[in-house]
């Protein structure tokens, strides 16, 4: 069912959870709280990239200018209405929400050692800022966010919100098509719990999106900070995560929202090691490197499992001609299948002519008209069958009856003379 722009711009939000007091300023003690660099082999994966060479857009609330992010954000725009023309002003509710995003993906730190550092720190950004709430038609916002990153050169889109729906409008099915057939990954939040979203929700439901769990430091389902679906492609850490907001302050904050641009990050860190690759390959390599987690595997708690950065970058994976996560259906397949069924009926168009009176009921059809023609030339013509055949059978079968009647009174008549 398509929604209104009022009923979906109040659905779709920001996937984070919780926003803490910020944290004590010491670069090294930010840098050590970033235990997803060890602990997911991140850090590893650095000896062979740091992301050089692509391209990430974030499409949230904007990510603002901090020193973590300098040289980063390359390009930008809002298409909210409601910002910068560049995308760097922090928009709708929740305007922490894209520098937390983009700084847990790409940080660059402020010093050698120091300071926030993403995931792929020598990646770059794209800022795309979209309005959650405050009234904002988020529908457009987000075909249109999509379409621009595409078109400005981005290899990977993250999308850290969610409209706590299995289904999304009909004016995405073009944007994200256009996604997938420009050869870019997109990376989706699957929502929290503690937002209240049980199920996983668009954009994380849409064929071939890599749709990612959250789980807390000791790699198990995050109760709140995730949710679960059949679409889930892989985890990654939800809570107990840092981050950098406008003010140029580290904070403490969780949700699927932080969990997104640390698979984005990877994605890029594989993109970079394997520019050769087209995303189905770069999505293949992902998930079968993830770490394999909960029964069964892929599932909706876990998907393929948890993420492996090192793993991801250097493993041998063997080559896929489709995006493993559009099973059993694509999205150009599943939008001409679902979308048709849904296409009512157009009424006649009063330019085009009268409309045709309409057909008499007929009767059943004559079987013979259902024979070959060369079959029908061959069988007794109808006028035959009723002014020759059909009299004569009558009367062949009037005579057998006729007959029969009298052999049968002549045998009665000779046992009575016996007797």
């Amino acid at each position: 069912m398509r929604r209104g722009p009022r009923a979906l711009a109040a659905a779709v939000c920001a996937a984070a959870l919780l926003l803490a007091a910020p944290l004590p300023a010491h670069a090294d003690t930010v840098r050590d709280l970033e235990y997803w660099l060890d602990d997911y082999g991140i850090s590893d994966a650095w000896s062979t990239t740091r992301g050089a060479g692509v391209t990430v857009a974030v499409i949230d609330s904007g990510i603002a200018d901090v020193p973590e992010l300098e040289g980063a954000v390359v390009g930008g725009i809002d298409v909210s209405g409601a910002g910068s023309p560049d995308g760097r002003t922090p928009v709708g509710n929740g305007k922490e929400h894209g520098t937390l995003v983009g700084t847990i993906l790409a940080g660059r730190g402020t010093a050698p050692g120091a300071g926030m550092i993403g995931v792929a720190p020598e990646a770059k950004l794209l800022s795309v800022s979209v309005g959650f709430g405050a009234g904002l038609e988020v529908e457009d916002q987000i075909a249109q966010a999509v379409r621009w990153s595409v078109d400005n050169g981005a290899d990977v889109i993250n999308m850290s919100l969610t409209t706590n729906t299995l289904d999304w409008p009909e004016s995405w099915d073009d944007a994200f098509l256009y996604a997938f057939e420009k050869d870019v990954v997109v990376v989706a939040a699957a929502g929290n719990r503690g937002s209240g979203t049980t199920e996983v929700g668009a954009p994380a439901t849409i064929p071939g999106v890599v749709a990612v769990a959250g789980v807390d430091r000791e790699g198990d389902a995050s109760f709140d900070a995730s949710s679960q679906g059949i679409t889930i492609a892989v985890a990654a850490p939800s809570e107990e995560l840092v981050g950098v907001v406008p003010e140029g302050d580290p904070v403490y904050w969780s949700g699927t929202s932080g969990a997104a641009p640390i698979v984005s990050g990877v994605v890029a860190l594989i993109r970079s090691a394997h520019p050769e690759l087209d995303a189905n390959n770069v999505i293949n390599r992902l998930i079968r490197t993830a770490t394999p987690k909960g029964d069964p595997v892929p599932g909706p708690i876990y998907g393929h499992g948890l993420i492996d950065a090192e793993a991801a970058v250097t493993a041998e994976v063997p080559a896929v001609d489709a995006n493993p996560l559009a099973v059993p259906y694509d999205l150009k397949k599943w939008v001409e299948l679902y979308r048709q069924a849904k296409t009512p009926m157009p009424e006649p168009s009063e330019t085009a002519g009268a409309a045709p009176a309409p057909a008499e009921p007929q009767g059943p059809r004559d079987p013979v008209e259902l024979l070959p023609e060369w079959l029908r030339q061959a069988l007794p013509r109808t006028s035959l069958l009723s002014e020759a055949v059909l009299p004569a059978g009558l009367f062949t079968g009037f005579g057998l009856l006729l007959a029969g009647g009298v052999v049968g009174t002549v045998r009665a008549a000779r046992r009575a003379e016996r007797r």
